[in-house]
């Protein structure tokens, strides 16, 4: 169950330019109420000057709402509908309303004339809105959009009051995992770095939590049977995982959310006695994501989409090319792709195991085996979830503030196969139509590390929404045959 991710209380307030009849704003903003159903906060003031704009803001913060809509009934008083925006401190959509019964005397609105103004008072104050791709609708298209600003909104208030907490210095050599904090505090996100050696001694005051027992019977019932590989190594595993949740809980601060990126290797297993994989993706699996290889915009990346989905996420590399033996065997004249749209993503024992096939297992991480225990009998390599991922339409995704400072983004939608993988870990294969061009022009080109976000829908449409909202400017997508980025060949 997903926890760790704001709930939206959602109000609309009703604009209304002077020179217009108030009675048309107000009679439209009811319409839309009614086009929504229950979870709508109807404003009672219809703003038509500043004063009126401060009335509705204090009556929506007594009403508890986080998020809003504005409403432009009819044209709208250009300063007090974005006064409304800057001084409302959560996320805010502007919309506004079609022409309704054909009276084009007194019914007559001009909304969407206004709507060509507020965005431009918008723009001067620097104020950050969402507007959906035709903003002048009729109020059961309202209503429509109003509900797909709903995760949008999630993800904004997420964002803005989420932590992440890190243990430990990036590995060697993963440079690909270290980037600029300075992004992160453009969107809003508070960061708290601790090392190694803080999460073994809280680890270490775990060691006779009277919960343990209680955490190790849920482990056994989600693995089943045939899961739990090693009942005896649970008890270890449970008390890790109490560790990470009452660090969260304690040093939140004044924040209300909370993401990991932990450093879980080369020294974490040797010290903890085991691979931390499992429980992180029962983390994940309530919208706590724990990054591997302490990838602070990975674990960013993933909170951003269990807000959008209210589901579980992963984090995976971008890892192996498909056989061609396995892609004509199993992949060719069966599903429409080439193979070069095709990939595996793979990660030590990270997914939840609502995600992953019925057999997945705790088993031992075979590369962290061969470096620390000589490929020998595996003892402290323990701890991973492992199996092929199931088959799921995906949205692959990730945002990342590059060495110059900048937020950067890519988004591309796809699907698991229904494939065996015939490998180890937590891994599928990955099909996104003209993935070897992405691959090149985007991932390669544009310097993204080798780690990426998935989210188990298709929700690219929302999560570039809330990328734009959140001001990143630069979004990538794994474009069609035909549209050419910008560093393509057009004669290759």
């Amino acid at each position: 169950m997903i926890t760790n991710i704001p709930e939206v209380k959602m109000g609309i307030i009703a604009v209304s330019r002077d020179c217009f009849p108030i009675t048309l704003s107000e009679a439209r903003r009811g319409a839309v109420v009614k086009a929504f159903g229950k979870g709508l906060y109807e404003c009672p003031v219809t703003v038509e000057n500043e004063c009126d704009a401060m009335k509705a803001l204090e009556d929506v913060k007594k009403a508890g709402c986080n998020a809003l809509v504005v409403f432009l009934g009819n044209f709208g008083p250009e300063t007090p509908e974005t006064l409304i925006a800057q001084k409302f401190e959560g996320p805010v959509m502007y919309t506004s309303a079609a022409e309704g019964d054909g009276d084009l005397i007194n019914g007559r609105g001009d909304a969407y004339c206004g709507m060509l103004n507020c965005s431009y008072n918008l723009g001067m104050r620097h104020i950050s809105a969402y507007i959906p791709d035709y903003p002048c609708v009729t109020a059961e298209e309202a209503a429509r959009q109003i509900k797909e600003f709903f995760p949008v909104a999630r993800a904004v208030l997420g964002v803005r009051n989420l932590k992440i907490i890190t243990f430990g210095p990036r590995p060697q050599d993963f440079f690909a995992c270290n980037a600029p904090i300075k992004g992160l505090y453009e969107l809003g996100v508070e960061v708290e770095e601790n090392s190694e050696l803080d999460l073994l001694v809280s680890f270490k005051d775990h060691a006779s939590d009277p919960r343990i027992s209680e955490v190790c019977e849920d482990m056994a019932n989600e693995l089943g049977v045939c899961g739990n590989n090693y009942p005896k190594l649970l008890p270890r595993l449970a008390q890790f995982e109490l560790t990470l949740l009452d660090w969260a809980e304690n040093h939140k601060g004044a924040r209300k959310y909370v993401a990991f990126a932990d450093k879980c290797w080369p020294a974490f297993p040797k010290q903890f006695g085991f691979e931390p994989c499992y429980v992180n993706s029962r983390l994940a699996s309530r919208g706590i994501p724990v990054s591997c290889e302490v990838d602070i915009y990975g674990a960013l990346s993933e909170y951003i989409g269990s807000c959008i989905t209210a589901d579980a996420v992963t984090l995976l590399d971008i890892n192996n090319s498909v056989p061609k033996s396995l892609f004509d065997r199993e992949i060719a004249g069966k599903y429409d792709y080439k193979l070069t749209d095709t990939f595996m993503g793979f990660h030590c024992g990270n997914t939840p195991s609502c995600k992953m096939c019925s057999d997945r297992a705790v088993k031992y991480q075979l590369i962290q085996n061969r470096l620390l225990e000589n490929g020998g009998e595996p003892d402290f390599t323990r701890g991973t979830l492992e199996g092929d991922i199931a088959a799921s339409d995906i949205t692959f995704y990730r945002l990342q503030c590059d060495s110059e400072g900048v937020l950067r983004s890519y988004i591309a939608q796809g699907e698991v196969l229904p494939v065996r993988t015939g490998s180890f870990g937590g891994i599928g294969i990955f099909a996104i139509p003209e993935m070897g061009r992405f691959y090149r022009h985007a991932l390669i080109q544009q310097r993204f590390p080798h780690h990426g976000a998935v989210a188990f829908s298709h929700c690219g449409k929302t999560l570039f929404e809330v990328l734009k909202y959140l001001g990143v400017r630069n979004i990538e997508f794994n474009r069609p045959k035909g549209n050419l980025y910008p560093t393509e060949n057009p004669f290759a």
